[in-house]
């Protein structure tokens, strides 16, 4: 009985001591599972492609337009009703993106859909329009302080982490799909990409 015990007591240990497996969580990789990519440039390459499975998603592309409509849905549609993108992307007088778009998602009342809202409500800059381009033209541009809103890398990587309006992508109302992962994951994923150089993808 009391070997019994302690070979018990001793897989106990050894499964708590154990490491916790990397995971993917709602379709997006953690760092962790990049760690055995031994070639640093390599893996910083396959960070930011996991990168852009965030930012492909209509969740972001829908306020990153190359144009001054924004889009709305899962099937990235031409806003409705029809707005543009106006002064500092808040839309054009008597039209203004706060006209709708409140401080929360307010659902309907059938409860099969949602207005999205945070404050700020906006489009990104016309320089961040990420619709149609790759994930090198991509990567690019987010590096770049004229095309990103003058930020630097570690500017970036707050931004990514923990700006609210990012973090709408994850809690994106009744109706829409929220974006993979979650924004701590997102935030992890841009720390590890500009630790291991912020290489972008070549062409």
């Amino acid at each position: 009985m009391m070997k019994t015990l302690t070979r018990l007591g001793l897989i106990a240990a050894l499964a708590w001591a154990a490491p916790v497996s990397a995971e993917t969580v709602n379709g997006l990789r953690t760092v962790d599972e990049f760690a055995d990519i031994a070639d640093e440039s390599e893996r910083s390459v396959a960070l930011f492609n996991e990168l852009m499975v965030v930012i492909e998603h209509p969740r972001c592309l829908n306020c990153h337009p190359v144009g001054d409509v924004p889009l709305q849905g899962d099937d990235m549609q031409p806003h409705q009703p029809p707005v543009v993108r106006g002064v500092g992307g808040m839309g054009a007088p008597g039209m203004r993106c706060s006209t709708c778009h409140g401080a929360e998602n307010v659902t309907y009342t059938s409860g099969d859909g949602s207005i999205p809202g945070h404050v700020p409500w906006h489009l990104a800059p016309i320089e961040m329009g990420w619709v149609g381009k790759s994930a090198t033209e991509i990567c690019e541009q987010i590096k770049d302080p004229a095309r990103n809103g003058n930020l630097d890398l570690a500017g970036l990587h707050e931004h990514n982490a923990e700006d609210g309006l990012v973090g709408w992508g994850w809690e994106p109302g009744v109706g829409r799909e929220p974006a993979p992962g979650t924004q701590a994951i997102f935030g992890d994923l841009t720390q590890a990409w500009i630790d291991t150089g912020a290489v972008c993808p070549a062409t």
